[in-house]
């Protein structure tokens, strides 16, 4: 199957009032991950690779994106490849230069750790080229939280400072800070259900609930319905991985082929995967 616009899958998802999940790639079998876990749950995905990812892999984003791109194209379901915030100028450039040549569909283009007007600036000029490459932009107006730098956990994003943010940027999509927080490994994250409506009614783009790993699924849910359009996991991935391998080495304790504990380790993936995948579906 070839390679899904973003832009497609969050419109489709827009359209049936539910979410499209994005999962973040840090290795191959990541990426067989995703697609083994959505096509169980016969539904599209975003495949995403982070700066921080990039930056593992030496800071060519290529290699990985080659085998994100193969494995999306081998799949009998819609998958789609997406650049996840992204900080990096020089990074932004190179993915808006080559976005048609490596089968991207999306960027997060992340200037937020700028001052409020720098921030505008920066996504605005980004967002306009990007867009003239075929891309669905993606960013956030402040940061989400949970990493270096983050803001303290009570932040928020102000419908009114959103809905300017969209206007003067041209952004597609926008990550909000409703009470989720990057790289939680408890599912115990408070998601203020009243302010995504509030922020869903302000702003004429999808929004975009970042950290989700740490939310419980009832609370995804209810966010959806209050208005979250795409959905961004990636601690649950790693959480489901490194159980997986350290179980398989605990009972194996002399092993050294790898492919026993990535095998595992691919599959609690998958099995991850495809729970997020049918939890979003309406």
């Amino acid at each position: 199957m070839t390679l899904a616009p973003t832009r497609e899958l969050v419109a489709e998802a827009v359209a049936r009032g539910g979410a499209v999940a994005g999962f973040n790639v840090i290795t191959l079998e990541h990426a067989e991950a995703i697609a083994e876990g959505a096509t169980r749950a016969r539904s599209g995905a975003i495949l995403q690779l982070s700066e921080n990812a990039i930056r593992f892999h030496g800071g060519d984003p290529r290699p990985l994106l080659a085998g994100c791109r193969s494995v999306a194209e081998s799949a009998t379901v819609l998958l789609a490849l997406h650049l996840d915030h992204i900080e990096d100028p020089a990074l932004v450039d190179l993915a808006i230069a080559n976005a048609r040549a490596w089968g991207l569909g999306s960027i997060m283009v992340d200037a937020s750790r700028l001052d409020d007007l720098a921030n505008v600036r920066a996504t605005a000029d980004a967002a306009r080229r990007a867009r003239g490459a075929g891309l669905w932009v993606e960013a956030e107006l402040g940061e989400i939280g949970g990493k270096d730098g983050a803001h303290a956990p009570g932040v928020r994003t102000d419908p009114d400072d959103a809905a300017a943010f969209v206007a003067a940027t041209g952004v597609d999509g926008l990550a909000v800070a409703v009470g989720s927080s990057h790289a939680m490994r408890e599912r115990t994250a408070g998601v203020d259900l009243a302010l995504v409506a509030r922020l869903a009614a302000a702003v004429p783009v999808p929004l975009v609930l970042h950290g989700s790993s740490g939310v419980d699924d009832a609370t995804i849910r209810a966010a959806v319905a209050a208005g979250i359009r795409k959905v961004n996991v990636g601690t649950a991935l790693n959480i489901a991985a490194t159980a997986a391998v350290r179980a398989e080495l605990a009972a194996h304790p002399d092993a050294v082929d790898p492919r026993p504990s990535l095998r595992a380790s691919r599959e609690a993936m998958a099995d991850t995967v495809a729970h997020f995948t049918r939890l979003l579906a309406r």
